[in-house]
């Protein structure tokens, strides 16, 4: 199935997860596609949304392609796959990273301004992401989550590659994908729009949550 938009995909993705609506729960979202699907998540299991902040690595000339991750806390993840299937030097992944965590905290002190992460010492977190094609940034988030001690670490999307999802089960307590269509190609075919979400709708987004 298509979802018609990621607010709608969240609610499908809620359903799912109804075990984990309990006072400990935290639904971290992946900026910037991930929070609309998120604040539904965190809606229905009534549980407080904040972000967690990963930048894809993208090949250089195909910035869709994934070689890597980098998330908050100095986590890198490289898709070793990738990279030695294209030949790609170290040199260049060092490159991409320095000016991918350049956007990273960009984007953190515009989100969370001042504002600390919660502590997620002992909470159940859902990381949440629009969609799971190669996984390199959920499994970099889920890396830099796993240092901040939590009591399990749940990753959620409406839809993903099938050995996307398998992978991810090796690195996270759960994983809770809605669809995984085979073949799966891209994570944009599996909505009817697929619009950028912008910073603008992010902050929104936080805030109509926080209140």
């Amino acid at each position: 199935m298509r979802f018609a938009n990621r607010t709608l995909a969240g609610r499908c993705l809620a359903t799912r997860l109804s075990e984990y609506a309990n006072p400990t729960t935290l639904v971290l979202a992946l900026p910037r596609g991930g929070v609309p699907v998120a604040a539904e998540v965190a809606r229905a299991l009534n549980a407080p949304l904040d972000v967690f902040l990963v930048r894809k690595l993208g090949v250089p000339g195909h910035p869709e392609l994934a070689m890597g991750a980098i998330a908050s806390g100095g986590v890198r993840v490289v898709s070793r796959d990738v990279v030695e299937e294209l030949g790609i030097p170290s040199s260049i992944i060092d490159a991409v990273a320095a000016r991918e965590q350049l956007e990273l905290e960009r984007r953190d002190r515009l989100y969370r301004g001042s504002r600390s992460l919660p502590s997620l010492a002992g909470r159940t977190v859902i990381l949440v992401d629009d969609g799971l094609a190669t996984g390199a940034t959920m499994e970099a988030a889920v890396e830099a989550v796993r240092q901040l001690n939590p009591r399990r670490i749940v990753v959620a999307a409406p839809v993903g590659a099938a050995e996307t999802c398998a992978r991810l089960k090796t690195v996270a307590d759960d994983v809770v994908c809605a669809e995984t269509p085979e073949p799966f190609q891209a994570v944009g075919l599996w909505y009817e729009r697929f619009e950028q979400t912008s910073d603008e709708e992010v902050i929104e987004t936080l805030a109509r949550s926080a209140s």
